[in-house]
């Protein structure tokens, strides 16, 4: 055989392999519930740390050769999966806001905490008078609980500076964690994350200085491939949030949207019409924004995590979505206000029991779903032959034991890039 067909890592045997291969671009429709799961499966990875083969065990030993030191990993009675990717967080940050919980427990509306100089703000000062060297610690951290839970992209925005100089010091960190976690990490500018304290009398001139100043420097230092924006009643309007986005696109940057979250505003409307990556939240989209997004082909990231935190009534019209064939991805909006959860699982079992997606539509929607709405849909999200080697094994025989005990964490074994980082729920050194 050639040498391209030599396994340093093969895993077979497993009870249920769900590969997730099939035709490009994210699933809809029908097909966002399809997994085909296979029986007695298994992967094999070569030297490179890209997949050689997947299917049945007979099938994938007949198709390579094991190199002399190779592992092989026995799956028995375990489910094998592609890493989770999470398409939507706030990572890098610093302080915590459990004040802000504590009084939105008692009875506190989020935007009124915004509108005091709460919320965001408060995060941002926090953020504002750290160090990079501070913020890259804490984020490191924060990556690998993620990773013991189970994902292996992460999609990381700014936001919590809102100054040019102080989302500079964010993307950087961001870039930092590119090289150094474990995971692939894919930047996002999300300057218009809020109006800062400095400009709140005049949020057309903060939205000039994102447009003047900051994207042009972020997209000069190539720190960040998407650029984001908070469109929400009381933030940014619609005329706004075009404006910095078409600003992006002059630098290069893809476009991206929080939309509909609290309200809707038309946000989803301007996602559609810049045909943005992804249209992020979504909690109060008709079916005309629907429609829309399913003739742009733009995903739709749900974030049942921010919903259930906020003690919203009702998330994501999740199943409205899907009918109309727009792709819906799941992620975690890990940050420290509206939702500190940062377990991909735990946001498969909200998906599930609050938006009502079966446990296949939330299985596609954490892995190839979500890796297309960051742009790594032909790297990741999926195991098939020439994709990273990106792949879970649960301590349990099928993905649908997720959703069920989702307050739980059932990832046995992590592997990224074809190296084996997580064994037993333990994080492995790598020499």
């Amino acid at each position: 055989m050639a040498a391209g067909v030599v396994a340093t890592l093969q895993i077979e045997h497993a009870h249920e392999l769900v590969a997730l291969a099939g035709p490009a671009g994210p699933r809809r429709g029908r097909e966002q519930g399809e997994v085909a799961a296979i029986e007695d499966g298994a992967v094999a990875v070569g030297e490179d740390g890209l997949i050689l083969a997947a299917g049945p065990t007979d099938t994938v030993r007949a198709a390579v050769m094991l190199a002399e030191e190779a592992r092989i990993i026995d799956a028995s009675g375990r489910a094998v999966l592609p890493g989770f990717v999470d398409a939507q967080t706030h990572a890098v940050f610093a302080g915590d806001r459990v004040d802000e919980f504590v009084r939105r427990l008692e009875g506190a509306d989020y935007l009124e905490i915004l509108a005091a100089g709460g919320g965001i703000l408060s995060t941002v000062r926090a953020t504002r008078e750290a160090s990079a060297g501070d913020l890259l610690a804490r984020a490191q951290e924060t990556m690998e609980a993620m990773l013991r839970h189970g994902t292996t992209t992460v999609e990381v925005k700014s936001g919590y500076g809102l100054s040019t100089a102080d989302e500079l010091k964010m993307l950087r960190v961001v870039r930092a964690l590119h090289d150094t976690a474990p995971q692939t990490v894919v930047g996002t500018l999300l300057a218009a994350h809020a109006v800062p304290p400095e400009y709140r009398d005049d949020a057309d001139g903060y939205v000039r200085l994102v447009c003047e100043e900051t994207i042009p420097t972020v997209a000069s230092e190539g720190l960040a491939r998407y650029c984001d924006v908070f469109c929400e009643q009381g933030i940014f309007t619609v005329e706004q949030s075009r404006r910095v986005l078409g600003a992006g696109q002059k630098h290069g940057l893809v476009p991206k949207l929080h939309a509909e979250q609290k309200g809707r505003t038309g946000g989803a409307q301007l996602a559609a019409e810049l045909q943005a990556a992804s249209a992020d939240h979504l909690d109060h989209t008709n079916d005309e924004d629907m429609a829309a997004l399913a003739r742009a082909g733009t995903v739709a990231v749900l974030l049942p995590g921010a919903s259930f935190i906020l003690g919203e009534p009702h998330g994501a019209p999740a199943r409205r979505m899907i009918e109309p064939g727009v792709p819906v991805a799941l992620a975690t909006d890990f940050n420290p206000g509206t939702c500190p959860i940062l377990s991909m699982p735990v946001i498969v079992g909200l998906a599930c029991l609050r938006l009502g997606l079966s446990p296949a539509e939330a299985l596609v929607a954490t892995t190839i779903n979500a890796a297309h709405a960051i742009g790594l849909g032909d790297e990741v999200g999926s195991l098939e032959p020439g994709k990273r080697a990106d792949l879970l094994i649960l301590d349990a025989p099928s993905y649908r034991y997720l959703p069920y005990y989702f307050a739980a964490n059932l990832v046995h074994t992590v592997v990224k890039d074809g190296l084996v980082l997580v064994e037993e729920g333990r994080r492995q050194e790598i020499e």
